[in-house]
């Protein structure tokens, strides 16, 4: 039974890299949400310790927090991962795609190939992968709840970041696309911008250093870091709404925790609907008042 102090009593959710970072912080909301949680990460001990720390938030009746050590960008980790799930976790009906790395920084033809390709491989394979895994589950339940973190590479171009840009991108369509694939299964599929962030990839990003990612960025990364950045509430607290009953019915659309004015969306829930609004789309001259005519 939901309410508003515990929107997501009764439901379990699995969160990907969640032992830092907008993950942890998205499992401490889930927790004091009511929900129970299956955190994974590639890191164990501070899988286990984010765990310990957070343990103490199961407090609700039935409220479980499980640990996994898993590679999303790994088949048979998801396969395992949504096993344990819904082995041990009451109505596991939410997956959220939370781990991601930069990748390299620098020019496309001076990025380490391999480095380029397991960026895609976490970002993007890591997401479809997951999805995969608990599909059926979610097919048999007639209900789920899928939310999938995009970020400001999906909507801008990102040079010197290009497969953070490109996987970014991508989870962004395959949303969209999965959106329509589940449409009439009662399963919802959302991704979101959390903002930029002050987390590990914020660190990595000023580790590099302009030379890799490029003068303007770095001083415009720096001064998002020296101020704090966008609080990771505001990342966890859409996802909870995205996960929860009130967002039921809103599909397909990439979300910004920063300026989207989300916790209205249930009152515009038909015209959201019928429109391409909070999509990735072409634009046409038309669509910009066409082009300007030389005098």
């Amino acid at each position: 039974m939901e309410s508003r102090e515990a929107p997501l009593a009764g439901r379990s959710a699995i969160i990907t890299g969640a032992n830092q970072g907008l993950g942890r912080s998205i499992a401490e909301h889930f927790l004091r949400a009511g929900a129970s949680v299956l955190l994974t990460a590639r890191g164990e001990a501070l899988l286990k310790q984010t765990a310990t720390e957070l343990a103490p938030l199961a407090t609700h009746p039935g409220q479980k927090i499980l640990a996994r050590v898993a590679d999303a960008s790994n088949a048979d980790h998801c396969t395992a991962t949504v096993k344990q799930a819904c082995a041990e976790l009451p109505n596991p009906c939410i997956l959220v795609n939370n781990a991601g790395v930069y990748g390299p920084f620098g020019l496309i033809e001076d990025n380490d190939w391999l480095e380029w390709v397991k960026s895609i491989e976490i970002n993007l394979f890591g997401t479809v992968l997951m999805c995969r895994a608990v599909l059926p589950h979610m097919r048999a339940a007639k209900y789920g709840k899928i939310i999938n973190l995009s970020g400001g590479g999906a909507t801008a171009p990102l040079p010197r970041i290009s497969s953070y840009a490109a996987s970014k991108a991508a989870v962004v369509r395959f949303t969209e696309t999965l959106a329509e694939e589940t449409r009439d299964a009662g399963i919802d599929v959302n991704a979101i911008a959390p903002g930029a962030l002050n987390t590990r990839l914020m660190d990595d990003l000023i580790a590099a250093g302009p030379e890799k990612v490029g003068a303007a960025f770095f001083e415009r990364m720096t001064k998002v870091r020296d101020s704090g950045g966008t609080p990771l509430d505001k990342g966890a607290e859409l996802t909870v709404f995205l996960a929860s009953a009130a967002s039921d019915g809103i599909t397909g659309r990439l979300i910004s925790a920063v300026w989207d004015d989300w916790a209205n969306l249930p009152n515009q829930r038909e015209q959201l609907t019928a429109s391409d609004i909070y999509t990735l789309r072409r634009i046409t001259p038309d669509d910009r008042g066409g082009w300007k005519k030389c005098a």
